[in-house]
């Protein structure tokens, strides 16, 4: 039954534009469209980038290049526009397709060879490749314009090139991803709690994601109307995914806490697959007639792309669905999750992350275990849930919070390790990490950022992709890494402070 909603993404298409002007005459002008056409092959065999590249006849006036502007922004499968400045092309006929533009742009500085072919250049030839200052002056005129772009310098054969524009590329889906995203909320968000609240209007707006709520009850329903087939089905599919305890095996006494399980998620799936929703949020507080919180539903939609927040924080749930997105056939995962307690051995600093039930399954390549524990909070029936621990390797933790001006991510990068001991009795999914630049350098700046205690983990992408992805979403990105510095840290808040409000005008 458990089906990703995550599309392939090289469903998604780049279009790749080449800047260049009448000026040269057809000779020239061919060469450049072949030396394109090679280029943008060059990037379509690459395995960095998942997308599918589609190369674009040659720009050469104000009007060709708006319309293609347009058609861009037209057509849903786009994703991002990479631009060449093959030869000089005025940049003055690229303001009105610029200033149209809505889909994420790629500046590519690059030339057709790789090594100059010293003793055979004439002026035909330098006449051709005049990139070095075509694209300048292409440079002028986004910064002029304000444009947000990436900017990527080299040639198309170096691997690291490739890997930049693959990582942005997974940013473009992301981002895509959001502006379709649809967010049901089932009930309200945590009573009292400042941090998962926000302005879903503006969210709306600056993500395209939309951000309603449902009914607790409605999802009630949904699952009552499992049938005892379906639910059949569904826990043969548990028994050869996961070690289940014997208590919630068939014939054992808390076999039925585990069908009522199994009915939770065939009742979320199919509320969720029929009303076109890739996201959602819960609360322990707004369970109505349901007799378990969700939990192994919930991990297993998550390791489905779904995204979600817990206690109502939508915020966090559209980010576990972008990052889902954006690390979609690399190794790893995504998944809510929350900084819970810490070890301070002096010199060996660790975090413990978790939640109540639910973390996702995609953080780990060992077979969880499917358990049942009591859990004091929510007032209700045993939840089942998959218990497992985070692989160890590189990873990246990042939080959403409503600066009541702007959206401010906050990132941390982390390396994920294994405890220090056996964890026998904390039957949850968890992730143990070593933050840089250090546990004290990070949590300080992470409490002067006013960043969330809700959090995406992903050890499928990194720092690299979440920011394009901020560049792309125009929205602030606070970095604590290894260069962190607590001063300047502070600093970078406050002039951050005054730039996004001195930028969003009147």
């Amino acid at each position: 039954m458990s089906t990703s909603i995550i599309p392939d993404l090289d469903s998604y298409e780049v279009w790749f534009f080449t800047g260049s002007q009448s000026l040269y005459g057809e000779d020239t002008l061919r060469q450049v469209a072949e030396q394109s056409q090679q280029i943008a092959a060059a990037l379509q065999a690459s395995s960095d980038i998942p997308v599918t590249v589609v190369w674009k006849p040659v720009l050469k006036d104000s009007e060709s290049i708006r319309r293609a502007a347009l058609d861009a922004n037209a057509n849903d499968r786009v994703v991002g526009l990479i631009a060449w400045m093959h030869t000089f092309s005025p940049a003055k006929m690229w303001i009105a397709g610029l200033d149209a533009l809505q889909k994420p742009l790629l500046h590519l500085h690059t030339q057709a060879n790789v090594e100059l072919p010293w003793a055979d250049i004439d002026f035909d030839f330098m006449n051709l490749n005049q990139a070095a200052h075509g694209d300048r002056e292409f440079g002028y005129i986004q910064t002029r314009l304000g444009v947000a772009r990436k900017t990527v310098v080299g040639h198309v054969s170096n691997p690291a090139v490739t890997a930049s524009i693959g990582t942005w590329s997974r940013a473009a889906s992301g981002w895509a991803s959001t502006r379709s995203l649809k967010l049901a909320r089932f009930g309200d968000n945590m009573r009292y709690v400042a941090v998962t609240e926000g302005d879903k209007t503006e969210a709306e707006l600056v993500f395209g994601v939309q951000v309603n709520t449902w009914g607790v009850n409605e999802l009630a329903e949904a699952v009552a109307a499992a049938t005892d087939a379906q639910i059949d089905a569904l826990v043969e599919e548990y028994l050869l995914a996961y070690d289940v305890a014997p208590e919630l095996l068939p014939g054992a006494d808390r076999h039925e806490s585990l069908r009522y399980g199994a009915a939770i998620e065939i009742g979320l799936r199919s509320f969720l697959e029929e009303g076109g929703f890739g996201a959602f949020t819960t609360s322990f507080e707004d369970l109505g007639a349901l007799r378990q919180l969700p939990g192994l539903a919930v991990q297993r939609l998550m390791a489905d792309g779904y995204g979600f927040g817990a206690e109502g924080d939508w915020k966090t749930a559209v980010l576990v669905h972008a990052a889902n997105v954006m690390g979609s056939g690399l190794p790893g995962g995504a998944s809510l999750m929350e900084d819970y307690t810490y070890d301070l051995t002096p010199g060996n600093e660790l975090i413990l992350g978790a939640h109540m039930l639910e973390v996702s399954p995609s953080l780990t390549t060992t077979k969880p275990t499917l358990e049942i524990h009591p859990l004091g909070i929510g007032d209700r029936e045993d939840p089942v849930r998959l218990v497992f621990t985070a692989d160890s390797g590189p990873g990246i933790v990042v939080a959403m919070s409503d600066m009541r001006d702007r959206f401010r991510l906050v990132a941390n990068v982390v390396e994920v390790v294994q405890p220090s001991a056996p964890l026998p009795k904390l039957p949850v999914g968890r992730a143990v990490w070593k933050p840089e630049p250090s546990f004290a350098v990070s949590a300080a700046a992470w409490l002067t950022a006013g960043a969330a205690h809700h959090t995406v983990m992903s050890t499928a992408v990194g720092l690299e992709t979440l920011t394009d992805f901020a560049d792309i979403a125009k929205t602030e990105l606070l970095v604590i890494d290894s260069a962190t510095e607590l001063r300047s840290f502070a600093d970078q808040v406050r002039w951050n402070q005054a730039y996004y409000r001195l930028a969003r005008g009147l």
